[in-house]
């Protein structure tokens, strides 16, 4: 078989920006049925999704991750094709390479190793991957779970193979995120002339006094594992685009990163009390793009540092940090959620790359996760 390098490569080299899989999947599968899994194809709406098995065993390993990519933005902006993979000076460049092209090689070259050490492992292993992570991640990991659930099939561990890593390989790992919920806010006044402000109705000067309320608020003291919630406006808009006129409708939408201290209920409780307190018109719409999960140290975590320690030397952190994933959607079933992969000092960046040896040191520590776990 070809090594990790060769198949991030090939897996590049098919512009698969999102929702579209360009032909990855099949390649994937094609390594996969190879060692004898099941494959089998959930495609929703425009996305392609994954869902292979080997094995009918408990405790069930998945690994999970995405085919898609972002847009590559200006193109001549890169240095080279970014879907014309390249290495320069002991690195991979393209779109990709590191989120997370380079960690689903990984997973297959760790798997292909792995069952050739211990063609009966003491559980089953399963790949769910999706083409709709970067994009509304409405069709992929979310409608797979789903499906997954109401046959009862149950997943023990998911190895998430997101880039992970902050200064170098496995020095920071996820076990867990943050919960993501935004509010769209619409707070209603009436127009009417600047020069006649008694016969208007500013919307911000209404909203003002309550926005200042909203990012004053101590939403909780995070804990041990998640940082303090945090309430951030991300757009603001109103105005006609004339210096004589009071508009008379402003917009807002603002997202809460929340920690296991809150729950979705709650914060919707507690920002629509502060609203009503400032006595003005507003509809509000909320969207829950994912509750706080955590898995506690323990088998998973436990194995993932050890084979870290052992192929890189590094002394992992956990971390909760940063922005969603796909594990939303998997650990509200009971699994373990564990995010492994590259240093992602470049994801979503021109000229996104991957160190060649970051890519042949994450196969190993994926394939010794397994013998942890699996090994029989």
């Amino acid at each position: 078989m070809s090594s990790t390098l060769d198949l991030a490569t090939e897996l590049i080299r098919r512009p698969s920006i999102t929702p579209a899989d360009a032909g990855c999947q099949a390649l994937l599968c094609e390594r996969l049925a190879a060692l004898g899994f099941e494959v089998e194809s959930l495609p929703f709406g425009e996305v392609t999704n994954l869902w292979a098995r080997r094995g009918d065993a408990r405790p069930l390993f998945c690994f999970a991750g995405h085919t898609d990519v972002v847009p590559t933005g200006p193109l001549e902006h890169w240095t080279s094709d970014p879907f014309d993979p390249v290495v320069r000076d002991g690195r991979l460049y393209g779109r990709g390479a590191c989120d997370m092209k380079g960690s689903l090689a990984a997973m297959i070259t760790a798997t292909e190793g792995f069952l050739a050490a211990h063609p009966d492992p003491a559980g089953s292993i399963a790949f769910l991957i999706t083409s709709d992570e970067e994009g509304l991640a409405r069709d992929g990991t979310v409608k797979v779970v789903e499906k997954l659930e109401s046959r009862g099939e149950k997943i023990d561990y998911c190895l998430v193979g997101e880039p992970s890593s902050d200064q170098r390989l496995g020095d920071l790992i996820k076990n867990g995120r943050r919960g993501s919920i935004t509010g769209r806010l619409v707070v209603h006044g009436r127009q009417g002339h600047v020069a006649y402000p008694q016969r208007a109705k500013n919307p911000l000067h209404a909203f003002a006094p309550t926005l200042a309320e909203l990012i004053a608020e101590v939403w909780d003291q995070g804990n041990a594992f998640f940082p303090p919630t945090s309430f951030q406006i991300v757009n603001l808009d109103m105005g006609t685009g004339v210096d004589n006129v009071i508009p008379g409708q402003l917009e807002a939408q603002f997202n809460l990163r929340f920690s296991t201290e809150l729950d979705a209920d709650g914060i919707k409780r507690r920002v629509e009390t502060i609203l009503d307190r400032g006595g003005f018109d507003y509809d509000l719409d909320w969207h829950l793009s994912g509750n706080p999960f955590l898995t506690p140290e323990g088998a998973f975590v436990d194995a993932t540092r050890a084979a870290i320690t052992e192929i890189t030397g590094t002394d992992t952190r956990l971390s909760t940090a940063g922005g969603t994933s796909d594990g939303r959607f998997i650990a509200p079933t009971g699994a373990q959620v564990v995010e492994v992969g590259p240093v992602n000092a470049t994801i979503h960046q021109i000229d996104e790359c991957v160190g060649v040896r970051e890519l042949a040191q994450l196969a190993h520590i994926y394939g010794r996760i397994l013998e942890k776990l699996l090994g029989s």
